[in-house]
């Protein structure tokens, strides 16, 4: 990291976020109010302790303006997110407006925390809690394996209890109007203490401070609404119909109904020992079998997702209402917390079994990831 003096102009909140009421039927404008906690100069970048460059879950790339770091800040983890010398005045400020933003929306229990920037030198940083589990979809291939380190496992009742704590989160958000717009097991990251905490904000910032328009990302239609499919307004319901998808994904631990159960694919990896040959049944992305220019059609057709072995009535029934064709037959926030709340009292403590490994390259191929999609936790 170099340290070429930068200075950002002494307001970089942007105008749109603070003037832009929210279309309707959405809550009052969200207002920005605060500034993000500026870190004294003693802890300049250069002052972190174990500074470690931070690995990406899926050997994509990434985006090529800002680097992560795991580092300890006031005997804590953190994760640095630093904005790369090369970046242009237009990525200067977007990187300080998304600080802002999170500042803005205001501490939440089930949103990462953030814990200040370094604003007035560069290299520009961000500094965030870190979630050590990382993010959940990683955390879920994780479950599938035997004598992980750190122990990882799935139960019914710690999927109830993690989908109430983003439910929370996502309720929060709408409270300010605000969309998620991207709910999906990858925007999802796990502490150590397996609490989950909500991201993938970039989006929901890009849409209020920027006025961006809604991206056509073949990476995210398995996870979106008909509505959002047909070209049609998103609303609050949308992000329940996703968090439905994050739900399927969560008891399945990743995985999706396949198209053959019996395929399966020979990987060679090398080790100490020199190659290897491991064959297995390949995780699957959701509606794996659809492409993305047909799901719509197969939406309409009204056929649900698959019941994974491993569900219970009540969970996959409740997964069922939030995947409703028509939003307005989904659960309102309300209706949902309530029947979280339920469904974790009479959940089962009993650990989730998958004995199939996982093919990360096939994942993506059906999640619908190109070349040039990135990958990044933060």
């Amino acid at each position: 990291m170099s340290y070429a003096t930068f200075h950002p102009p002494e307001n970089y909140i942007s105008k749109n976020l603070a003037a832009a009421p929210p279309p309707p039927p959405q809550p009052p404008s969200f207002t920005p109010i605060v500034q993000p906690r500026e870190l004294p100069r003693q802890r300049l970048p250069e002052s972190f302790n174990l500074v470690n460059p931070l690995p990406t879950t899926f050997s994509l790339p990434s985006d090529s303006t800002v680097s992560l770091y795991r580092a300890r800040m006031d005997n804590r983890n953190v994760v640095l997110r630093v904005l790369n010398d090369t970046a242009n005045a237009t990525e200067r400020h977007s990187f300080l407006n998304f600080a802002s933003f999170l500042a803005q929306l205001g501490p939440h229990p089930f949103l990462p925390e953030l814990l200040g920037v370094v604003s007035l030198r560069a290299p520009l940083v961000t500094v965030m809690e870190e979630l050590e589990n990382r993010d959940l979809l990683s955390f879920l291939w994780r479950c599938r394996e035997e004598n992980v380190t750190p122990p990882c496992e799935m139960t019914e009742r710690r999927i109830f209890t993690m989908a109430k704590q983003v439910a929370s989160a996502l309720e929060f958000l709408h409270s300010k109007g605000l969309l998620h717009g991207n709910v999906r097991a990858r925007n999802v990251l796990v502490s150590r203490d397996f609490t989950a905490k909500l991201w993938g904000l970039h989006g929901v910032y890009s849409r209020k401070d920027q006025g961006a328009a809604r991206r056509d990302d073949p990476s995210m239609k398995k996870w979106q609404a008909p509505e959002i499919l047909a070209k049609r307004p998103a609303g609050p319901s949308s992000d329940i119909w996703s968090f439905g998808i994050l739900l399927f994904e969560m008891v399945s631990l990743g995985k999706h109904s396949s198209l053959n159960r019996n395929k399966t694919v020979a990987m060679t990896t090398t080790a100490k020992r020199g190659p290897n040959l491991f064959l297995f049944r390949p995780g699957e992305a959701p509606f794996a079998e659809i492409p993305a220019n047909e799901l719509l059609q197969f939406h309409q057709r009204g056929k649900p997702l698959k019941r994974p072995s491993n569900c219970s009535n009540a969970l996959y029934s409740f997964i069922k209402s939030c995947c409703q064709f028509k939003d307005l037959d989904r659960p309102s926030m309300v209706e949902m917390g309530r029947k979280l709340l339920s469904g974790e009292k009479g959940a089962s403590d009993k650990a989730i079994k998958a004995s199939e490994k996982m093919s990360i390259e096939q994942y993506l191929l059906e999640a619908g990831y190109g070349e040039t999609n990135s990958y990044t936790v933060f």
